[in-house]
């Protein structure tokens, strides 16, 4: 008996050699097609209807050997393709994600695109605080006004050193709380001749501006304590020296004034030296 599978095998390896060592002339064919397309052209445009019928027969006969050498080449390539496709391997099965991609969104023409902000080296990150509006300082608040002994003591004199041309009026103050201003004033009349010889006080002296003035018929003495300077809890005495006409002064006309004051009150102690 004859094994159809050697045989199968015998056939196919003929095919394919065949296949293989077949190597189509076309150069000769492409020669062949175009001496027929120049015999057809050299013909005269009017002849005869025979002449006409032959030359169809002749253009049929030319194609119809085209399709047929194009018909070998035809089956002969299908053919060598069958053999060499039965030998390839069978394609494996690739494993593919079966999760879709998410489409691509399509850009948008109307909006256009964001442009990154340089910020220059050495700016700060965060916003710069909006300014605000400055506060209106407060007003300094007033001092109210309390009865004079709440804030001191005071007394008017003559100093017992006093003589017959010269004389000394003194002001003794006690304070009874501590005093941030406090002006002194001293006004003697000036019935005769009166005239400035000096002036002092027991406090520090760069503690107060002092002045001494004639005025409406009186010699003023004043003292102003300075702005930041106080005075303490205690006695304190002003004086105002000046000389006179001979005799005895009568000081009945003579005044003082003390205006005193901490942050809060203020007061003032007027007197004589009756």
């Amino acid at each position: 008996m004859r094994d159809d599978g050697h045989d199968d095998e015998g056939v196919r390896r003929k095919l394919r050699g065949a296949a293989q060592a077949h190597r189509p002339d076309r150069e000769r064919m492409r020669a062949r097609i175009e001496r027929g397309m120049a015999e057809g052209e050299r013909r005269p445009e009017r002849r005869s209807q025979a002449t006409r019928h032959a030359g169809s027969a002749s253009w049929l006969r030319v194609v119809s050997a085209t399709a047929a050498v194009a018909g070998v080449f035809a089956v002969v390539g299908y053919g060598v393709a069958a053999v060499l496709r039965d030998d390839e391997p069978s394609p494996q099965s690739v494993a593919t994600s079966t999760t879709p991609r998410p489409p691509t969104a399509a850009p948008d023409p109307s909006r256009t695109p964001d442009t990154p902000t340089r910020r220059p080296s050495g700016t700060p990150t965060t916003p710069p605080e909006s300014p605000k509006t400055p506060k209106t300082p407060k007003a300094p608040k007033t001092p109210k006004s309390v009865p004079a002994d709440r804030l001191l003591w005071a007394d008017g004199s003559i100093d017992p050193g006093s003589s017959t041309y010269w004389s000394q009026s003194d002001i003794t103050i006690k304070a009874k709380k501590p005093l941030t201003a406090l002006t002194v004033e001293v006004r003697v009349a000036r019935s005769g001749e009166v005239a400035d010889t000096g002036d002092w006080r027991s406090l520090p002296e760069d503690d107060f501006d002092v002045s001494v003035a004639e005025r409406d018929g009186f010699l003023v003495y004043r003292w102003t304590l300075k702005e930041g300077r106080s005075v303490a809890v205690g006695e304190h005495v002003f004086a105002g020296q000046f000389n006179h006409p001979g005799g005895k002064r009568d000081a009945g006309a003579d005044t003082y004034a003390v205006h005193a004051g901490t942050s809060d009150e203020r007061a003032v102690w007027r007197g004589d030296f009756a």
